[in-house]
């Protein structure tokens, strides 16, 4: 055999080199030549992780991808369904996709086998990708609700006492004299059982309105608190569900349940604030848990006459007036399984309302805030504490006292001058109480009431000259537990704390309903909707959110269409005639918040769930409006004219409705056209031209080239919604600018309008202007609330003391942080983020900037630096990134001709696939 080549011989170390540097080649050639590994990062099922309790035997299902590739795209899904969570027995599965080649990852639908209430189910999904890779998910779990009545076989509504049928009042006035003299206690129940078999599972349905507590054995099931989210009751109730199977013990077991009244009832009790006078029935329960055993036989355990009920020691609660509890009522192990429950009275039995499976987030206690100082008042036997922080909570206590001794503790926003707790415009009076029954040490917390307070006052009340002691007290922040999933921090101190201050009004006013405030109304004004959607979007997983948003306005729309400002409607303010329950600009949420979300989500579902309802608006705005012009309502509210804030001072009737009225068409005829109502989409275009004509007939002034007043308002919402005629937007843009500039380059929009001006100086790239306007804190706007010591956004522009302290709904600024600021949107035509465009303002005068956001494929992120861009793209998804046209850019350390990119005007495209880049 003839040698080619001969080596020359190497030392022993020589040769320990030779191999090390081979290795690391090869590492290196390997890196470079195939992507890392593809990973389902996520499955969702209607929209949630592993999901107790779902309202449909068609589920949805979505997921999420990760790979630390460049420019990776799905090519192909498979989606197997089954009974057990074993898939690879073939006797089990259901449904079967097979390899379908398609990149569609949200919302795929369900096409098996037909599937039953009250089961579980489980999946899986693999996942190719465009280098040939495969991922395969973890198994997921989804349980189906029970769906119909009859799918809680023998389970009844049970209660303690019955509310006569003419106390009943689902939808008061807020003028009505109607008064309920007789005090009802709220109950608990309890309920033992025995298990004699080992258990293989145990699924749980329970309804507490308003709310419920569920113990097994003395044990709270869960850390949610105001279980189940409050709904239009008249129409609907939610149920939650529990897998409690690890919660068993063999032999005796005891169900306990506390109920509170929330929403569903507002107890009418001298000396407590009361906003309203709602009454759909007393505290009642509803349950019904089935026992599954190994030797394939069940146990079904349901709400009856066998029930036992006594006086709970929560003696009063109420959402607008606190709670107290008194422990002399029943012994601390009233819920556990050795307590006698014999001298207890049976629960009676009552109807209630329909039910539905509990589809969004728990509240919960999502933070603690410890007293910042304490400040002793002179009696010696009052104390306030200062938390430091304005937010929607409850105060949670560790004390020591006597048998007899009380502690009552006020919370509020803000403080008197005298240094007291200060309650008059925020619902008063409104306290927590507890009352000893024995000496010794207690934790306590109220349960079923919250309020909004930075401060709180606790009077110490003895029963005798032994002293109480406080040991520790706590701020509790409770809100919906919808994940944070934005986020954004630039080099301007400012901006950073006016996000803050947003984004804490946000999570004070998001429990199972975004409500206006935290305290004195805890109600679902529904404008914030589509003008603060976009700002809680980029920060908050709230899709299941806005879900229940719309189906509550779904279930308080009338029968001649009106959708009221309130949703969930709960009483109806009669001050101002209708002003306070039928304005435009708070009911074209039905529509506009649809629509919003089906393009931040890619859901369909958003659109045909609610498209009956939007057709029934528009019909109804139709029926009203005179000569196409709509004048009722609100207008702008909480504009900064002349006189105290509240309805519109700066912008005539007419304009702010009307303007609302025309967006509503143009997206309806958008709605139509995409769900194939043809007939519709001419019938809204139709109208919509004619709104148009009406429109700049009433208000247009064309030698002045302006609107109404020509207020900041009046011209934002007509250059907005497309009003203006092409040839007068240049003249009508010049007077918005100029009226910003007359007022210092400040603004007077309100509530309705200030968003919009956001929006059309930001697509005027006129950004400098909004950064200038807030900037100053001198002047009322968000600056100046900080100034002025608010740690969450208020009511005014002026953080007036008069008003709510915790207000979101003129947080707009969020939006153009992560939208303007941060550029972060979609090219026209994506849904759901699928491509990213991100064209950051003002990276000449801001050093540094991040934002961060989870769209419905992943995380989509960049952060700028002096110049220098890192970025990073979900699997699965486009970006693209514009950049000023100032220098020549890098990616990678690769010259930018190597991508796909193109100039235009004074900026520079670049699209990119999934990955991570440096940009320089």
């Amino acid at each position: 055999m003839k040698t080619l080549y001969k080596r020359k011989s190497l030392q022993p170390y020589q040769e320990v080199f030779f191999c090390i540097f081979c290795t690391i080649i090869l590492i290196v050639l390997s890196s470079y030549s195939t992507p890392k590994k593809l990973q389902v990062e996520k499955v969702l099922v209607e929209s949630r992780e592993n999901p107790m309790g779902i309202n449909t035997l068609t589920p949805s299902f979505s997921w999420k991808l990760r790979s630390d590739a460049h420019d990776v795209l799905q090519t192909g899904y498979r989606i197997a369904i089954g009974t057990q969570p074993d898939l690879s027995k073939e006797h089990v599965i259901l449904w079967d996709s097979d390899w379908v080649q398609s990149d569609q990852s949200l919302y795929l639908i369900y096409k098996g086998k037909p599937l039953q209430a009250g089961r579980s189910y489980y999946m899986r999904v693999s996942v190719r990708d465009n280098y040939g890779h495969t991922a395969i998910s973890s198994i997921q779990r989804f349980h189906i609700g029970l769906l119909q009545g009859a799918d809680w076989g023998d389970a009844k509504w049970i209660t303690k006492d019955l509310l006569p049928d003419s106390l009943v009042n689902p939808l008061p006035l807020s003028s009505s004299k109607l008064r309920i003299d007789k005090s009802y206690d709220l109950p608990v129940f309890r309920k033992s059982v025995h298990l004699r078999k080992k258990l293989k599972s145990s699924i749980a349905y329970i309804a507490g309105l308003g709310h419920y507590e569920l113990l097994l054995n003395g044990k709270n099931v869960d850390d949610a608190v105001l279980q189940p989210g409050w709904t239009k009751y008249d129409k609907e109730a939610y149920y939650v569900v529990y897998d409690l199977t690890k919660d068993w013990k063999q032999g005796k077991n005891t169900l306990a349940v506390l109920l509170g009244n929330g929403f569903y009832y507002i107890p009418p009790i001298k000396g407590r604030f009361q906003k309203h006078k709602v009454a759909f029935g007393l505290p009642k329960l509803k349950m019904k848990i089935v026992n599954t055993f190994t030797d394939g036989t069940e146990e079904i355990v349901v709400t009856d006459t066998g029930w036992k009920t006594h006086r709970s020691p929560i003696t009063f609660s109420s959402m607008y007036g606190g709670e107290d509890y008194d422990a002399n009522i029943l012994p601390d192990n009233w819920p556990s399984a050795d307590y006698d429950d014999s001298t207890w009275q049976s629960a009676v039995l009552t109807d209630g309302p329909s039910l539905q499976a509990q589809e969004i987030d728990p509240v919960r206690i999502m933070q603690y805030f410890v007293p910042k100082r304490t400040m002793g008042l002179t009696d010696g036997k009052r104390t306030v504490y200062d938390f430091g922080q304005n937010a929607s909570g409850i105060t949670t206590l560790t004390m020591k006292g006597n048998r007899g001794d009380t502690v009552r503790v006020y919370p509020a926003e803000l403080l008197t001058e005298e240094g007291l707790p200060n309650q008059k415009h925020s619902g008063s009076p409104y306290y927590y109480q507890y009352i000893f029954d024995r000496d010794g040490q207690v934790e306590w917390r109220p349960r079923f009431t919250y309020y909004g307070f930075r401060y709180a006052e606790v009077q110490l009340r003895p029963s005798s000259s032994k002293p109480i002691k406080i040991v520790t007290i706590k701020a509790a922040h409770i809100r919906n537990a919808a994940r944070q999933i934005g986020t954004f921090r630039s080099s301007d101190t400012l901006f950073n704390q006016i996000h803050e201050l947003i984004n804490w009004a946000i999570k004070s006013n998001m429990v199972s309903v975004f409500t206006d405030c935290p305290h004195r109304e805890k109600l679902g004004w529904l404008e914030q909707l589509h003008l603060m959607g976009p700002s809680v979007h980029f920060n908050f997983d709230v899709e299941r959110l806005f879900a229940k948003s719309l189906r509550d306005m779904r279930n308080s729309q009338t029968e001649t269409g009106l959708v009221p400002e309130i949703a969930p409607e709960y009483v109806q303010f009669d001050w101002g005639g209708d002003m306070f329950r039928d304005s435009p600009e708070w009911g074209s949420s039905s529509i506009l918040l649809a629509w919003y979300a089906y393009q931040w989500y890619g859901n369909k579902a958003f659109l045909t769930d609610n498209y009956d309802m939007m057709k029934k608006y528009i019909s109804y705005l139709q029926r009203k409006a005179k000569d196409n012009i709509l004048y009722q309502g609100l207008g702008d509210w909480y504009d900064l004219g002349p006189e105290r804030p509240g309805v519109s001072q700066l912008t005539p009737a007419g304009i702010t409705g009307t303007a609302i009225y025309y967006y509503d068409l143009t997206v309806l005829t958008e709605i139509a056209g995409i769900l194939g109502d043809d007939a519709g989409q001419v019938k809204f275009d139709s109208l919509r031209h004619e709104v148009y004509q009406a429109f700049n007939k009433t208000f247009y002034d064309a030698k002045k080239s302006s609107y109404g007043t020509g207020s900041q308002t009046a011209l934002s919402m007509a250059l907005y919604m497309g009003l203006v005629d092409e040839k007068a937007q240049e003249q009508v843009f010049a007077n918005l600018v100029q009226d910003v500039v007359s007022h210092d380059t400040s603004f007077t929009a309100g509530d309705i309008g200030h968003r919009y001006l956001l929006k059309v100086l930001q697509a005027h790239k006129r950004d400098d202007l909004i950064f200038a306007m807030h900037q100053d804190d001198t002047r009322p706007g968000y600056g100046y609330q900080i100034r002025k010591g608010a740690t969450a956004l208020t009511e005014s522009w002026a953080a007036l003391p008069n008003v709510s302290n915790n207000h979101f709904m003129l947080g707009h600024l969020m939006e153009w942080f992560h939208a303007g600021l941060g550029g972060l949107g979609q090219v026209e035509g994506s849904i759901g983020y699928k491509h990213v465009r991100i064209a950051p303002r003002l990276l000449g005068d801001i050093a540094r900037c991040s934002v961060g956001f989870e769209t419905p494929y992943g995380q989509i992120s960049w952060k700028g630096d002096k110049g220098v861009y890192q970025l990073e793209i979900p699997v699965n998804s486009t970006c693209t990134m514009v950049l000023p046209l100032s220098k020549q850019y890098s990616i990678n350390g690769k010259s930018l001709a190597t991508y796909n990119y193109k100039t235009i005007a004074d900026a520079v495209e670049i699209t990119l696939g999934s990955g991570i880049y440096t940009i320089k």
